[in-house]
């Protein structure tokens, strides 16, 4: 089957640092993008960064720039996001997904992760 798969999420005291896999199976990302969204309770999902099929191109929302960073190894078939300085905001579930076309802000991608749950507390 065609699946996506998130790990690395847990709990992490506000300030830590947490970095999140998103590994395909059945399929290759080569020529897909690759994006992470968010769903805190209560909230919608929101896209929180996207990476593009090269690698070379990337963006952030405006509330995670600078903390975080997505990067991919097509060799591993793997897409990472690194987070640093964690707040308590960035609290909820995280999914990758997956798109032919370049990066796009809906939620309409072809892939989608069952989802890594991050929490920061003290």
């Amino acid at each position: 089957q065609l699946q996506l798969v998130e790990s690395g999420g847990g709990l992490v005291q506000p300030g830590g640092s947490l970095r999140l896999s998103c590994a395909a199976s059945g399929f290759t990302l080569d020529y897909y993008a690759i994006a992470w969204f968010r769903q805190a309770p209560g909230k919608e999902r929101e896209r929180v960064s996207c990476i593009k099929s090269s690698g070379g191109s990337t963006n952030y929302a405006d509330s995670v720039k600078g903390r975080f960073a997505i990067s991919r190894d097509n060799a591993k078939n793997t897409v990472y996001l690194q987070m640093n300085s964690l707040k308590p905001e960035d609290t909820g579930v995280y999914s990758c997904a997956a798109t032919r076309r370049p990066c796009i802000g809906t939620l309409l991608y072809d892939y989608w992760g069952q989802g890594t749950q991050v929490t920061v507390s003290s």
